[in-house]
């Protein structure tokens, strides 16, 4: 789970705080996130590498839809966020991981409030191909997600997607699915669990919480697509009470994903407006493909076993 809160502020509120805080930027960067844009300012250039590292570049004549301020004056870590602008201020925050969440996040927000005839929408899941068909895994915090993501990647005829948020464009009967960053922020556990990983994550440069950008031109060998059709969800959970795997209908899909609060511990706004906007969107897209839910109280092995041959 995320350790940090976040505080709803007016545009005035921004304003006072922009202004004590620009002083403090030495880098600015913009990034491609989906095709919208969203730029950092900070003064920490680790934060600044990572992000390059991270995320597609965006053309600097491109205004930002979204801006994340991130800055160090020695106190305690807050997350500050605007909606109207959609500007984030993290102040004293240590792990990039946050800050990259955070991005994804606030273009989640700009693009539930984007509407067009085809709408899209941000999935805290990953998203790993076969064929031209695509399988998500998505599910709460500890629950295997990226263990499982990588351990389909073993295999040379899948390919990678994203192992943290993909995009989603919902047509009348389809679901398609876009890659939301450029390379991975893969743990230095990963290759604990699976041993072809070994030699790769070995020559990624590690933060204070053991994870790094890794790139995936080299970890999966031309095996990365940028988007795919979306066929089948796999939901989630670890609890020894449950059965190891069953096919959900797509109301039981929803009410897993309302009870787990969309498996997505970095949203930046919950209320009753959001939380149906959420809701029709999950629903609409289990309504269009196979989804099942898998306890992950098995071995990573035995998990895997049970879902490898889904779309293929």
């Amino acid at each position: 789970m995320s350790t940090y809160n976040v505080e709803l502020i007016t545009p005035s509120a921004k304003d006072e705080l922009l202004n004590e805080l620009k002083s403090k930027v030495k880098f600015e960067r913009k990034a491609n996130i989906h095709g919208a844009c969203v730029k950092l300012l900070t003064d920490n250039e680790e934060f600044k590498e990572e992000w390059e590292d991270n995320f597609k570049f965006m053309n600097e004549d491109i205004r930002p839809h979204a801006k994340i301020f991130s800055t160090d004056d020695g106190g305690k870590l807050q997350v500050l966020y605007e909606p109207v602008s959609k500007t984030c201020i993290v102040k004293n925050c240590d792990y990039y991981g946050w800050i990259k969440s955070i991005a994804l996040a606030t273009i989640s927000d700009f693009f539930e409030e984007y509407h067009s005839e085809h709408r899209r929408y941000s999935t805290h899941g990953s998203a790993v191909d076969y064929g031209g068909h695509t399988m998500a895994i998505i599910g709460p915090p500890g629950t295997g997600k990226t263990t499982l993501t990588y351990g389909l990647l073993q295999y040379d005829d899948f390919n990678y997607i994203s192992d943290d948020w993909f995009f989603t464009r919902l047509f009348h009967n389809a679901a398609v699915v876009y890659s939301s960053e450029k390379n991975s922020y893969i743990r230095d556990d990963l290759a604990q669990v699976w041993k072809g990983f070994s030699q790769e994550v070995n020559q990624v440069q590690l933060d204070n919480r053991g994870r790094g950008i890794a790139d995936v031109n080299t970890l999966f060998r031309g095996r990365v697509r940028e988007t795919s059709t979306l066929k089948t969800v796999i939901l989630l959970e670890r609890d020894q009470k449950n059965p190891p795997f069953r096919k959900l209908d797509h109301n039981e899909a929803l009410d897993f994903m309302l009870d787990k609060d969309f498996c997505n511990p970095h949203q930046l706004i919950r209320d009753e407006r959001k939380l149906e906007i959420r809701k029709n969107f999950f629903l609409e897209l289990f309504q269009a493909v196979d989804v099942y839910l898998l306890n992950t109280v098995e071995t990573p092995q035995e998990s895997l076993d049970r879902i490898k041959n889904l779309i293929i």
